[in-house]
């Protein structure tokens, strides 16, 4: 009898729950037409999390203004803790949206979506399955969500009307960068930005085993609602670049079209805004979001949908590239897991640190595929305002035969080290490193190190700032050995770790977005001490005088650049560079390599340590 009671009460209320919980999102409810604002979105989100114990609400960081970071756990047990969900045999996938904040489809599909999967039954009767067929809920027995629904969220709250001259919809959105005027998808090597580092932290501890990052284009029209990008072009593990290539993507490629999605990889044209020009896709920067966790060994998928294209087209088309996603990690995860722990522990050996390791890629020129590219219609038309050709846009909808140049070739290589190290008084870059869940080990005592080092020779920096920063657009070099002593408390950063490759791309100079690159060390080049010239003018006299190669040096110089040749200043300080007193360490790069691996055991601890 207590048994009947029961189940007749539990639908009694369920049904009550069924008629008076608005399961409708903003979106839907806007006829498809807006995208919510920051408390309507997570008032949502709390909403389903108090109606479900699969959902649970969780904050991963605080932003400039205050504002808390939102992350949503969708586990079908409940669980909330990495170690718990993979225990349970199930794949992690994280989702982010709105990292630029106008650029909104994901986070109203993947609203939807969650909603969709976790409440199947109310979730019948609404609109949001664009296309009439529900994820199936089974998905969540092989598969946990990690869904960020807003990441920059400051940028997110400069709503308005204006804030994306290029897209068709919504009717609002937010702003670009964060309240710094920081673009966060260029922030996750240098990590400058509070938010980033919170994000950082939190992939850390989740360590997904795929990541999907929702963004809109900008540039040409075509007919593509949807353009992707994985980096199958040379940079991540192999084993994992012919999973993405060969399996995800053919999968999710197939799905999206049986949907009735066009779907084509994200590129540019070959000559700005020239479709006939050719494609071209290249190897991504590590300061992007997919790129960066592809170094990190796990593959990332960048969704990109068309900017021209109605705004409910475009959330429907992301909602179906998640649904489709999903389904393929959950049928693939055994495989997709397996091959993450070999290429952590490939990192992590010796025999990676053997090869020459690739820190620039180029894209053949003189290497391409003809492709059907479905473009629109366009004309060159005479600019009488600049003078210029610019491409004007029709209706007609047109197919291209075009040239694809998608191969590549390193450009850049350098032999890795067994660790680096990293002097105590570069605390910054250490505390960076460490944020980047990079192991370490700290000397308890000033040690003498035999090292490799970097002089640094004729360094330029970029007169416009970039990202917040003044970047080097000269780095080059000349590599030595020397004995250094490292005082307590300098960082030895061991190569035998699976983050290896991002260790690389930081501290390498030539790597894509090094610290080096971003201005990190900037102060290695001032001159502090200078010479007067009535000490330097007698002194340059008698040094020219006692060494006659000098003075043939010297004369050379002058006569190689004549803007030297007419600086007195400049000359006298060059003799200066030739006299003891000159500083030994200026244009010394301070982070050293250690290629004997005999050293390092001696250097490191058992344990990691950090301050």
């Amino acid at each position: 009898m207590r048994i009947l009671i029961f189940i007749t009460l539990f639908i009694s209320v369920w049904s009550t729950f069924g008629q008076t919980t608005e399961w409708s999102t903003f979106y839907e409810k806007s006829g498809k037409k807006e995208t919510p604002r920051y408390q309507e979105t997570i008032d949502f989100c709390r909403q389903m999390d108090s109606h479900s114990p699969m959902i649970t609400m969780a904050v991963f960081g605080k932003s400039p203004q205050g504002r808390d970071l939102p992350l949503m756990i969708i586990d079908k047990q409940g669980l909330t803790d990495p170690k718990s969900i993979r225990n349970a045999g199930k794949a992690i996938v994280l989702i982010e949206a709105c990292i630029h904040p106008g650029e909104s489809e994901g986070k109203d599909a993947g609203l939807m979506l969650i909603r969709d999967l976790v409440f199947d039954t109310l979730a019948s009767d609404m609109q949001g399955s664009p296309y009439g067929k529900h994820p199936s809920p089974e998905l969540l027995d092989h598969v946990s969500i990690i869904f960020i629904p807003i990441f920059n969220v400051d940028g997110h709250e400069r709503f308005g009307p204006f804030n994306r001259i290029n897209q068709n919809g919504p009717k609002e959105m937010g702003w670009r960068t964060n309240a710094n005027n920081l673009n966060l998808n260029r922030d996750f090597l240098k990590a400058d930005t509070p938010e980033m580092q919170a994000w950082l932290k939190m992939f850390n501890h989740w360590m997904p085993d795929f990541f999907i990052d929702t963004h809109t284009t900008n540039g040409a029209d075509y007919q593509y609602q949807l353009t992707y990008s994985m980096d199958i072009l040379g940079s991540m593990d192999p084993g994992l670049t012919q999973w993405s290539e060969d399996v995800f993507l053919k999968d999710m490629i197939s799905g999206l079209e049986a949907a009735g999605v066009p779907v084509f990889p994200y590129v540019e044209f070959r000559n700005w805004h020239n479709p006939k020009s050719g494609l071209k896709s290249s190897v991504s920067p590590p300061m992007l979001s997919q790129a960066y966790t592809s170094l990190r060994n796990r593959p990332g998928l960048l969704v990109e949908t068309h900017m021209l294209k109605p705004y409910n087209q475009r959330v429907e088309a992301t909602y179906e590239c998640l649904k489709i996603s999903l389904g393929i990690i959950a049928k693939e995860r055994n495989n997709l897991q397996a091959l993450i722990q070999k290429a952590d522990a490939f990192v992590s050996g010796a025999n990676f640190r053997k090869q020459d390791f690739p820190l620039l890629f180029q894209t053949l020129t003189n290497d391409s595929v003809m492709v059907n590219f479905l473009g629109i219609g366009y004309e060159e038309v005479k600019s009488n305002i600049t003078g210029e050709t610019w491409f004007k846009y029709g209706d007609q909808k047109t197919t291209f035969l075009l040239p694809y140049f998608s191969k590549t070739k390193p450009v850049k290589v350098v032999k890795l080290p067994e660790a680096y190290i990293i002097p105590a008084e570069w605390e910054n870059v250490i505390h960076l490193l460490e944020i980047h869940g990079i192991q370490l080990y700290r000397l308890d005592k000033e040690t003498t190190v035999p090292v490799s080092s970097y002089r640094m020779k004729e360094p330029k920096w970029q007169m416009q700032p970039f990202e917040g920063r003044h970047v080097m657009t000269n780095i080059a070099y000349e590599e030595f050995n020397r004995e250094c002593a490292f005082p307590a408390g300098s960082a030895v950063v061991s190569m035998n770790q699976a983050s290896a490759r991002i260790i690389a791309h930081i501290l390498e100079p030539d790597g894509d977005g090094s610290y080096l690159y971003w201005g990190f060390f900037d102060a290695i080049f001032e001159q502090k001490e200078y010479a007067e010239r009535y000490v330097m003018e007698p002194l340059a006299q008698k040094m020219t005088a006692e060494n006659p190669s000098l003075k043939a040096e010297f004369l050379q110089k002058k006569e190689q650049y004549p803007a030297f040749a007419k600086n007195p200043n400049a000359m006298l300080n060059w003799f200066f560079t030739k006299t003891p007193y000159w500083d030994k360490n200026k244009d010394l790069y301070p982070v050293s390599k250690i290629y004997d691996p005999g050293s390092v055991k001696i250097l490191i601890k058992k344990e990691p340590v950090s301050r």
